[in-house]
């Protein structure tokens, strides 16, 4: 089968890293050890795995810090290599173990990638597991799999940028027939946003501040307004297209993300009823702000606005995958007593019926939400056209796209 396969390599890593403000960040995925090769299909690895041809598959940020070399090194000792990337997937069951109940061939499904403790045949779970936070699983070296956090990131699975990828059929979800390709692949990250949301859940006479509109950005607006979020919201946008899909899906203004610091901080003070004190040095002090902030972009400069731009007592959430922060003032967080709160991947969440993964929620919200957020998914690339995938994927801003795709079967 065809699939783009990523292999470890140190020397490349380091020259992206040394020269990766040079190169631009367009082309640094470029130099990323990607290739698209030849390769025999996963195995399936116990008799409760079911195999996927993919249909859609979307390039998360992830990927992109992986093939960028702008991501933590934090993670690597829990993948595999080599590996075929790819986590956001809606595809066909092509085959399926002899102890398979869940699903049959020619099931349309998308997949919850997390390789937790029952993914891996590991029993009794580890307490993470126990909970329902699989994501946060603590067994992620041992059991029927390689190393891996998610498929995508362990050599035994595939992944969603190849022709075929293996999973533990309590990973797939099918996907209703109102649901068309365009919007299920969109519900990973739908997943995601939620969790984000859901962490907090900002009253009525809250205001929210959205910092970057990329997809998971404008994900998690529209997630606050799918668990009813009547709060106020603002959006922080870097281009006009994502200015557009923000007030679309529920922001009331999107600020701008670009220019000096001086500007900006001027225009979210007036928006967000705050005052700027010029400082001796550095960032001004700013009092008041928002009473949560979602940082889905995680730099430095988002993680030290947002600090900045919470109001005392207030929640800062990361939803962004951080890679290496530098200049982060972390005084606000202590001088305004802000809490702090992660949101990784999905888990167990309060809801009107009880506490149930965001991945299910995601999956019933998409029926009546799939129309609006399938805009945000561009025209799909074959996997030959990877290097093109990339940069549009990469320069969001030349190409218009929020979420690009590639298509892996016509």
């Amino acid at each position: 089968m065809k699939a783009l396969v990523f292999r470890k390599s140190v020397l490349r890593y380091a020259l992206q890293r040394a020269f990766g403000s040079r190169i631009g960040r367009r082309r640094l995925a470029g130099y990323a050890p990607l290739r698209l090769e030849e390769i025999a299909p996963p195995k399936l690895p116990t008799p409760q795995w079911v195999r996927i041809a993919p249909k859609l598959s979307g390039i998360c940020g992830s990927d992109l810090a992986t093939l960028c070399a702008t991501g933590s090194p934090y993670l690597a000792p829990v993948t595999s290599m080599p590996f075929v990337m790819g986590h956001e997937v809606v595809g066909t069951i092509t085959e399926v173990g002899p102890d398979v109940s869940a699903v049959t061939i020619g099931d349309r499904v998308v997949v919850h990638p997390a390789l937790g403790c029952k993914v891996r045949g590991l029993d009794p779970p580890c307490d993470a597991c126990r909970d329902g936070k699989d994501a946060l699983c603590r067994n992620v070296t041992r059991g029927d799999l390689s190393a891996g956090i998610q498929t995508g990131y362990c050599r035994d699975t595939g992944g969603a940028f190849g022709e075929s990828l293996v999973a533990h059929q309590s990973q797939v979800y099918k996907v209703p027939d109102s649901v068309p390709d365009v919007a299920a692949v969109l519900i990973e990250p739908f997943a995601c946003a939620l969790h984000g949301a859901m962490r907090v859940s900002p009253g009525p006479d809250d205001t929210v501040l959205v910092l970057g509109c990329g997809a998971i950005g404008l994900l998690t607006i529209a997630a606050l307004r799918a668990i009813g979020c009547r709060g106020r919201i603002l959006a922080v946008a870097k281009h006009e297209h994502q200015r557009q899909h923000a007030l679309a899906l529920g922001a009331q203004e999107v600020l701008n993300a670009n220019g000096p610091v001086k500007e900006r901080y001027a225009q979210w003070a007036e928006k967000l009823q705050a005052e700027v004190l010029k400082g001796e040095l550095g960032k001004p002090l700013v009092m008041g702000g928002a009473d949560v902030t979602f940082d889905c972009v995680a730099s430095s400069q988002t993680i030290d606005d947002g600090l900045r731009f919470t109001r005392s007592g207030g929640t800062f959430v990361l939803v962004g995958m951080p890679g290496f922060p530098r200049g982060v003032d972390w005084t606000p967080l202590w001088y305004q007593e802000l809490t702090i709160r992660a949101a990784y991947a999905y888990g167990p969440e309060r809801s009107p019926d009880g506490v149930r993964d965001t991945f299910a929620i995601a999956m019933e919200l998409m029926s009546s939400w799939g129309s609006r957020l399938s805009s945000l998914v561009g025209e799909p690339y074959p996997l030959t056209e990877f290097r093109a995938a990339m940069s549009a994927a990469l320069d969001t801003g030349r190409s218009r796209t929020v979420k690009t795709v590639f298509a892996l079967q016509s």
